[in-house]
């Protein structure tokens, strides 16, 4: 039995303003600080677009693209990850029921949905590369035979992976009991099933649109240093190239929108006022929990979309079309809030995945890498570090932001769109304040 509150999986673990080596209001002030003077500098220096997208990137040893594009590497990675999908929905289901004893609510909470993010980061849109999904939808596929509905696919965007986002974080943030292994269960098989009916119906082109951990996952891959040009050419560019390559498409503000909200929702319910307030009797009920959610993310839509389409008339450009024009923007700002929240969360209670993996059943006399009895060791990074990153991670993303909305300005309009971009910088400063805000207010 492992010695640790059965809520700890929820519990993120976060510095606060006392871990600062500034006071508050000093890191607030910087921190905005440094994204208007990034402005100010790119207006001044930046005069012509200078990010080349999906064309950019200096190829990798041909050697190296046909080891990870060989169809036998390829399968053996999806076997592999598809059997310990498999195995954590069996633990969920049918192992220990006390969440502080079985591994399917830190396997899915902690290690995939928080490990995506440095996973992605580092390797790019890997989660496409080994989706067990695509996998069993492949071996449907055989015997179901073509897609009825393939061509409709287009049309829909990213609005279903917004909407199977909005899921999973209401589950993650809001949902009484979400830490329940049955309930884990429940959702991963749910979800897995909704999935792959959607696909044999609208073909395997359905996960890069439908299935919001593979777009999360994609959108984060374009900050990674590896990606793929747009001849199919793996290559090692530019993050903010990989990013300026995001392709407007409906739905795509949508899903920026529900990780930003999500967060920012996740920071409030944290803050005294929360407890306090709306959020006291949370665990009974999930309606405080459930409008507080769709209210930080509808606060977040309005903003940014506010925010561009004054851009749009302020520049004569066409209003309507400038929420996805610098949708791609608001990627780094929404990694930079995924670290700030949940890195320590990953480093930390991520140990728990590999204690509980020692004996994933909870049989009597099992331990099969000899960790199943420790503890977590929560000395591993301090506070004070915890607290640095997070201010550090919120302000970079803030400030790539600026940098990309600024080039992508620039190339629709000439350098004479300055004006035009300061509603959106305003609301970046606003959203960088407001972030820190909540993240350091425990």
């Amino acid at each position: 039995m492992i010695a640790w509150a059965p809520d700890v999986v929820l519990a993120h673990g976060v510095g606060s303003r006392s871990d600062l080596p500034v006071p508050l209001y000093l890191a607030l002030y910087g921190a905005g600080l440094a994204v208007v003077v990034s402005f100010l500098a790119l207006a001044l220096l930046w005069r012509v677009p200078k990010l080349r997208g999906d064309a950019a990137g200096i190829p990798l040893p041909g050697v190296v693209q046909a080891v990870i594009d060989a169809p036998v590497v390829r399968w053996l990675v999806r076997l592999v990850v598809l059997a310990l999908t498999l195995l954590v929905v069996a633990v969920a289901l049918v192992g220990p029921a006390s969440p502080n004893d079985n591994l399917a609510p830190y396997a899915l909470y902690v290690t995939f949905w928080v490990g995506l993010i440095p996973a992605s980061l580092l390797l790019g849109a890997f989660w496409r590369y080994v989706n067990p999904l695509r996998t069993l939808h492949a071996g449907l596929a055989r015997i179901t035979g073509p897609a009825p509905a393939e061509g409709r696919l287009p049309s829909l965007g990213y609005w279903p992976a917004a909407v199977s986002l909005l899921v999973f974080v209401w589950l993650e943030l809001v949902l009484p009991g979400r830490a329940e292994p049955r309930t884990v269960g429940v959702f991963l098989v749910v979800y897995g099933v909704v999935q792959l009916v959607a696909a044999l119906w609208f073909g395997s082109g359905w996960f890069a649109r439908g299935d919001g951990f593979e777009v999360y996952s994609t959108l984060l891959g374009r900050m990674s240093p590896f990606g793929r040009r747009d001849d199919g050419r793996l290559v090692l560019r530019s993050p903010l190239d990989g990013i300026d390559g995001v392709r407007v498409e409906p739905g795509l503000v949508a899903v920026v929108m529900v990780l930003i909200g999500s967060t920012g929702f996740d920071g409030l319910s944290r803050t005294q006022f929360w407890a306090e307030g709306p959020g006291r009797d949370a665990y009974l009920t999930a309606v405080p929990g459930t409008f507080g959610l769709l209210v930080m993310i509808a606060l977040a839509t309005l903003l940014f979309v506010g925010a561009t389409l004054l851009g749009g008339l302020l520049t004569r450009h066409s209003p309507r079309a400038q929420p996805g024009l610098f949708a791609h923007s608001l990627v780094p700002i929404a990694a930079g809030y995924a670290i700030a929240h949940y890195f320590s969360l990953l480093l930390l209670d991520g140990q728990a995945t590999w204690i509980l993996a020692s004996n994933p059943f909870g049989r009597e006399g099992v331990d099969l890498f000899g960790t199943y009895g420790n503890a977590i060791d929560y000395t591993r990074i301090s506070p004070r570090v915890i607290a640095n990153v997070q201010v550090a991670a919120i302000v970079l993303g803030h400030v790539l932001g600026v940098v990309l909305a600024h080039d992508r300005a620039v190339r629709a309009g000439g350098h004479r769109t300055t004006s035009g971009q300061l509603p959106l910088v305003a609301v970046m400063v606003g959203f960088t304040v407001g972030g820190l805000s909540l993240l350091l207010s425990s």
